[in-house]
């Protein structure tokens, strides 16, 4: 009998550390979270509540091998985590009783007039997510007025994606380790219109996408009617010119590259991929015209920093000579107004327009960059701005 009482107030005291546990308390919320957000898919576009609505309606209608693409880092995919992480070691400080009737989202970049400092990332292969793929996003783009940035390795010409946008679109490049090749894509970009060129200086060297090759061999389709042959005949960019290989031979580059590259060119040029004060500096040292702070979405290698971390170092080097742009795992508007107040000019997103774009086609993408405004324009009003001209280090602190 006196066992039994004593495991009874043993169980007791057992459940009453359980009840006041924290990490209980938190597993708890998550499950209700979950059970309240996702009691099912989202039929349509219009239901979405915030971006991660659309991840598992995509994850459902894309191929594995497509969505695996899409969603990989690199390694052990730490890059992935701390992107999202970074964000939760900034906090913002509001200020109260500012009039807030009336804001202003609009930002300039190279002489263009933009209503949002939100820019739709580079992201190559959409048609693999969509069979409207990239000329879809451009349409979303010029219905909600946004930039939008074409990969290299796009499905859709820079012609045609220009077209369905109604105006210029920017164009990133990837050089294919020759300077001949960098110049024929940067002179297509520019007669098309395209006045910003994006060099991508962060995957010279390849890198190890486990989790996109671990997808692959879960999709049990036939798939040699899409990817027989050269694999750049399906990337109009790349189809007319004689490389083996997208990707993974630029080992060779250094900073002669950027100004050779730079001094035959109309266009500006802006660096993606820079993450440390000494970059920023060489980018202001050889005629750089803008940086974009990024680590390809922890896509490139896993440093195990994230780019909001990189993000003040480099604006320190800068000291405002140039505009500092910056992507990696942007899904709030909180997100957003935290890297404006640590002195980005605007923001790149990528995942979350490609959810969209898989699971609903133009609709989706519309409808992400509308959730993401108007979390960043509440964000903004309860902070206390009017404008983003008005967003500085005063409203954010390192926690």
């Amino acid at each position: 009998m006196a066992r039994n009482m004593d495991a009874s107030a043993n169980r007791r005291r057992f459940l009453k550390f359980l009840a006041g546990s924290p990490l209980l308390a938190m597993e708890l919320r998550m499950e209700l979270r979950a059970a309240i957000q996702n009691p099912s898919l989202i039929k349509s576009a219009a239901e979405a509540l915030d971006v991660f609505d659309f991840e598992p309606v995509a994850r459902q209608v894309v191929p594995p091998a497509h969505f695996g693409y899409m969603a990989t880092g690199v390694d052990d995919e730490v890059n992935l985590r701390v992107n999202r992480e970074g964000f939760s070691r900034y906090a913002i400080r509001p200020r109260r009783l500012v009039d807030v009737r009336n804001i202003d989202t609009s930002v300039e970049l190279f002489g263009t007039k933009w209503k949002t400092p939100i820019i739709l990332a580079p992201v190559g292969g959409q048609k693999a997510f969509h069979s409207e793929g990239e000329i879809a996003v451009a349409r979303a783009a010029k219905s909600k007025d946004h930039l939008q940035i074409l990969s290299t390795s796009t499905t859709s010409s820079v012609e045609e994606v220009t077209q369905a946008r109604g105006g210029p679109v920017w164009y990133q490049l990837y050089p294919q380790g020759s300077l001949a090749v960098a110049q024929m894509l940067v002179k297509r970009a520019e007669a098309a219109g395209s006045p910003v060129v994006c060099l991508t200086v962060d995957l010279l060297a390849g890198r190890n996408t486990e989790t996109d090759k671990r997808m692959a061999r879960l999709d049990t389709r036939n798939c040699t009617s899409c990817h027989a042959g050269n694999r750049n005949q399906r990337r109009p960019m790349l189809a007319d010119i004689d490389i083996p290989r997208l990707g993974g031979q630029d080992t060779g580059l250094t900073w002669d590259f950027v100004r050779r590259l730079k001094d035959g060119m109309r266009a500006k040029l802006v660096l993606k991929g820079i993450e440390s004060r000494e970059d920023a500096e060489m980018c202001i040292q050889t005629g750089v015209d803008g940086i974009i702070v990024s680590n390809h979405g922890g896509r490139a290698s896993d440093t195990g920093r994230s780019t909001i971390e990189c993000l003040p170092e480099v604006i320190d080097a800068v000291q405002g000579r140039i505009p500092v742009l910056i992507d990696g795992g942007f899904r709030r508007g909180t997100d957003i107004l935290k890297a404006l107040a640590l002195g980005a000019r605007a923001v790149c997103v990528g995942r979350p327009y490609v959810w969209g774009l898989m699971a609903f086609g133009q609709p989706g993408v519309e409808k992400v960059l509308d959730i993401l405004k108007a979390e960043f324009e509440l964000t903004m009003r309860q902070t206390g701005v009017t404008s983003l001209s008005a967003i500085n280090g005063s409203y954010v602190v390192r926690r």
